[in-house]
């Protein structure tokens, strides 16, 4: 399989073309030929185009790549290696949705080969690749595993907005069907990942590994998060506690904030789910999820108290967000908490206007049904700094009192500023 890839005798195709998929299709494009399926034809459309929809990448890193952009399932015929990079989110009940999942698995099937390998990398609970995709494989292929295929597991490590550590920086995991599956699986990603591959013994250790890196961040983050509210209830600067404690070598450096997101906001529903299934109801994951999931809440209370302190009727009230990405320098508004927030505050009966330099506007009316403007006016009752872009780290104190009426209040999510009542605002941080 390796030497044929290599010789461009045979092809490599990736399944789903967002923040995961894109990045790993151009890197073995570079190297092997590769077909590029999603079944959006607007983003094929883009791709076509060298122009990214999620703006990760720039027109650049398309070029010298052997690579087919298609929308037509009946392409992913030509190829022998597939690589399945689809979302994996949950639903409206935090229950998983594997429905892109199946639908990916469902057109493998129908090209599938004696021969072929298929290797997912999206996030899934532990058994989901063996349990939920395989059967699909089979039914739709008429093939068997192991007598004509070969299956693995390769989780996603990419992390969105970092430049820094991109794929080929990061130590991949693969795993296979059996050992000649998990040889091959990993001699084809060491191709393109210079950090190295570590092989896990099984597809299962594979997928629990990558589940438990987010459920891990997401609990550090909702102890630093209740943390926050201890403290706030104290009136200690969260901040400088979390200074104080750093000078210890073993403090690991969380910070309180709104977690969503893909990966850390979602993940931890998969292994509940799982557990579940098995008679077991986790605690410290689901308190874990509680907290995070309950900060938007807690911070629109928060503001409507201090709005009130100042005589301020929330209702009669105008808010600027300033931030609506789930993570600063980065396009993706998927699960973003910010959206909840400004929710939350709509509640209150709060006017509230959003500016997001990153985030698309249509892309923000069909997921949320909310609007971005294009500058904020003038004349708030408050601010809330909730995405630490770059565009917003050198704002300074008249900026913010340049916006707003008297008594202001600027509420920094993200601890930005370091900013006291002495600079003629209340300033309140997590």
């Amino acid at each position: 399989m390796v030497k044929a890839l290599r010789q461009k005798e045979k092809k490599i195709a990736v399944i789903g073309l967002g923040y995961i998929g894109l990045p790993v299709a151009l890197a073995f494009a570079r190297q092997f030929r590769v077909i590029g399926f999603d079944h959006n034809p607007d983003r094929v459309a883009r791709l076509q185009r060298s122009d990214d929809p999620s703006r990760e990448l720039s027109s650049d890193a398309f070029m010298g790549a052997d690579i087919l952009f298609t929308a037509d399932p009946s392409e992913l015929k030509q190829a022998h290696f597939f690589v399945v990079a689809v979302p994996t989110p949950v639903d409206a009940y935090k229950v998983p949705n594997l429905n892109p999942l199946q639908q990916a698995s469902a057109a493998i099937g129908a090209a599938l080969k004696p021969g072929d390998y298929v290797v997912y990398e999206s996030t899934v609970y532990p058994g989901c690749t063996e349990g939920d995709c395989l059967p699909i494989l089979e039914s739709c292929s008429g093939l068997r595993l192991g007598t004509d295929f070969k299956l693995g597991y390769s989780p996603e490590r990419i992390n969105p907005g970092d430049k820094a550590r991109t794929l080929s920086d990061i130590r991949k995991v693969v795993s296979g069907s059996d050992e000649e599956a998990a040889q091959t699986i990993a001699e084809v990603y060491g191709s393109i990942i210079r950090a190295g591959i570590y092989m896990a013994p099984s597809i299962q250790v594979a997928e629990a590994a990558k589940v438990i890196e987010n459920v891990q961040r997401d609990l550090n983050i909702s102890l630093m998060n209740e943390l926050a509210i201890i403290f706030d209830k104290m009136g200690i600067d969260t901040q400088e506690v979390l200074k104080a404690a750093a000078t210890k070598w073993n403090f690991m450096p969380f910070t309180p904030g709104l977690v969503g997101g893909h990966c850390i906001g979602i993940d931890p529903y998969y292994l509940l789910h799982k557990s579940r299934q098995l008679g077991y109801e986790p605690q410290v994951i689901n308190s874990g999820r509680r907290v995070n999931d309950s900060m938007p809440a807690y911070i629109a209370t928060k503001l409507v108290q201090m709005l009130l302190q100042r005589s301020k009727n929330p209702g009669e009230t105008k808010v600027l967000v300033m931030g609506l990405t789930f993570k600063e320098n980065i396009a993706d508004i998927r699960n973003s908490k910010v959206a909840d927030l400004v929710r939350e505050l709509m509640e209150y009966s709060i006017n509230v206007h959003i500016v997001d330099p990153y985030a698309s506007p249509n892309e923000v009316a069909h997921e949320y049904g909310l609007s971005l403007i294009d500058t904020p006016s003038s004349q708030y009752d408050a601010v809330i700094v909730a995405v630490g872009h770059d565009a917003y780290r050198n704002l300074d104190i008249a900026y913010f009192k340049a916006l707003m009426t008297h008594s202001p209040i600027l509420l920094d999510l993200k601890g930005l500023y370091r900013m006291s009542k002495d600079d003629g605002l209340d300033y309140w941080q997590l």
